[in-house]
């Protein structure tokens, strides 16, 4: 039986709680000075986001679709595959998700901020940001890495798998597009993952922290949306 509208938002809160939390502790704890897993590196990262992305859909999915993602919500109602009710308590469930996610990250490596003096670094394990600042650039990359995100999650609903699978697929996409094509953004390829965060950033009183990055904060947001969208235009007009 499928659940109430309330009870799927409350589910899309768990998850992308449970994304954002071992997602951006990742990066913390890459990034980070004094972590035992200081400099591991982009694999790690990718790695960790994927496993994150699985861990999340497993710990929602009994409750409802498993988004975890405004740009995932906005591109399924945008085909009929999520009804419009749904979109605002959805989106909304995600941020607070994302938000408290982040949260606990802070709570997790609280003496590793004071350690830590890099501005950018404390920045990069909430919100992502460019690795050379170009809008368009950026822009394009946040579209493309959705695209390729909601096309595969879509193109899912096509094939035939073992049930309970599909979380474990869903984390190989997002690691490949993180190894793939992440080194440009930092692949938010998700509003909620990077604004959520970003406003903790932001309210937090994080030690050394610096400014929050407000004036690229909308590429990360608008980018995936339209990824997302023009995603599901694609998939609905194939055979």
């Amino acid at each position: 039986m499928e659940h109430s509208i309330m009870v799927q938002a409350f589910g899309e809160l768990v998850g992308t709680f449970m994304l954002v939390l071992l997602g951006d502790g990742v990066v913390a704890g890459v990034s980070l000075a004094k972590t035992k897993a200081n400099g591991a590196g982009w694999i790690a990262i990718t790695l960790g986001w994927g496993f994150a992305v699985t861990l999340g859909v497993y710990t929602s999915a009994f409750m409802g679709p498993a988004h975890l993602n405004p740009a995932v919500t906005i591109a399924f109602a945008m085909i009929g595959k999520t009804p419009w009710a749904a979109v605002i308590p959805f989106i909304i469930a995600q941020m607070i998700g994302a938000f408290l996610g982040a949260v606990f990250v802070w709570i997790q490596y609280y003496p590793h901020w004071q350690a830590t003096k890099d501005q950018a670094a404390i920045l990069g394990s909430f919100a992502t940001g460019p690795a050379i600042r170009s809008p368009f650039a950026n822009l394009m990359s946040e579209l493309i890495g959705t695209f390729v995100l909601v096309f595969g999650l879509l193109a899912l609903t096509r094939g035939e798998l073992t049930a309970g699978l599909n979380p474990i697929i869903v984390g190989v996409i997002i690691t490949a597009i993180g190894l793939s094509l992440g080194g440009t953004t930092g692949y938010a390829i998700n509003p909620a993952r990077d604004l959520g965060p970003r406003l903790a950033h932001a309210f937090l009183p994080i030690a050394n922290k610096g400014g929050s990055d407000w004036s690229y904060s909308w590429i990360p947001v608008v980018g995936p949306i339209l990824g997302g969208i023009l995603a599901a235009l694609f998939f609905v007009v194939l055979p």
